[in-house]
């Protein structure tokens, strides 16, 4: 008995070597220099996009930004531009396919075929589902899934010719665990991670790696411009403060450094932050739980009223609370990553 004991240990032993010797060497193969390369990140212009596109410039990499907000993204063209970098920035609603070919196709005539994709573009409308209209699904649809199909399908084909490709779905925890009073953004944040997921496993044997980040609260100074319904100056406090937070939320810098060293070997999946890791196995775990945990949380957040279905953006529903040291991160955030 003891012989079989000693046995069944080194062999589990020597699977588990076997198994990490793998993976070092399926992260060392799948390792992907971005110099050189052209990226593309949609949303680009402020927070994250911006971080991201920061961090790719700095690797060597020509970057392609893309927004709707034009003084925003002549700002960030100015900044990485300034810093040495080949930029090309455009003005384009990812939601149109039209608009979305001509740019792709801009690209590749200028800088060459994308070779780095990155998903990043996004929209918020927080508030009450008493408060939601169907146009605030679609919109959400539109932008996270939609927008998310066209720009993959629109670089594929070079991406499969080369042999060789990295595109990076920017998700969230909220497609993973539906949260209360985001339920258009996380229902198509589900369908994002959804297609990611299914992307992924088909184009592995054609060298091109997708990745689905999961992030968590961070703090980007996106908040300010989340537009909020219901009663929207609480609704933005809640937001604005808890994105504050240094405890529950990851400073933005972290999280693109993660992200790309997600793109960069390749990973399926990534989820950013300890709260959003916590949830997430949770929810794993035990769905209708969680599920009716986030209804505990829903008796805590404002009720219908104030504004109604009127959006106004979270600039536009400052606080004492929100223009308050307790919200500075944010402030700061904001300032450094275009969100102003």
């Amino acid at each position: 008995m003891q012989q079989k004991t000693k046995t069944s240990l080194l062999l589990g032993g020597a699977a588990v070597g076997a198994l990490l010797a793998l993976r070092s060497y399926s992260r060392r193969k799948k390792e992907f220099s971005f110099t050189d390369r052209t990226v593309l990140i949609t949303g680009g212009s402020r927070g994250l996009g911006l971080v991201l596109a920061r961090m790719f410039a700095e690797q060597g990499a020509n970057i392609a930004i893309c927004s709707r907000t034009q003084h925003q993204l002549d700002a960030a063209k100015a900044e990485l531009e300034s810093g040495g970098a080949t930029v090309l920035a455009f003005n384009c609603d990812v939601s149109d396919r039209g608009q979305v070919q001509a740019m792709i196709g801009e690209i590749k005539d200028r800088l060459g075929p994308v070779e780095v994709l990155i998903n990043n573009a996004g929209i918020i409308a927080a508030g009450p589902l008493e408060e939601m209209r169907v146009e605030d699904f679609e919109e959400a649809m539109k932008v996270h899934y939609w927008a998310s199909l066209y720009t993959m399908l629109e670089v594929l084909p070079d991406m499969k010719a080369r042999g060789e490709g990295r595109i990076v779905n920017i998700a969230s925890i909220g497609g993973k665990v539906s949260v209360p009073h985001l339920v258009p953004y996380s229902g198509s944040k589900f369908a994002l991670v959804g297609m990611s997921e299914g992307f992924r496993s088909e184009l592995l044997k054609d060298g091109i790696y997708v990745t689905t980040i999961n992030p968590g609260l961070m703090r980007t100074g996106s908040a300010r411009n989340a537009f909020l319904k219901g009663q929207n100056e609480k609704e933005y406090t809640a937001f604005a403060l808890m994105d504050a937070n240094p405890m529950i939320s990851l400073a933005a810098d972290n999280a693109a450094r993660k992200i790309m060293d997600a793109c960069r070997y390749g990973k399926a999946e990534v989820t950013l932050g300890l709260n959003a890791k916590f949830i997430s196995t949770l929810h794993g775990l035990f769905p209708g739980t969680t599920a009716d945990l986030m209804g505990l949380v829903n008796m805590f957040l404002p009720g219908p009223g104030g504004i109604g279905s009127e959006a106004v953006r979270g600039y536009e529903s400052e606080t004492e609370l929100t223009q308050s040291p307790l919200n500075a991160p944010n402030q700061k955030a904001a300032r450094e990553n275009n969100e102003m």
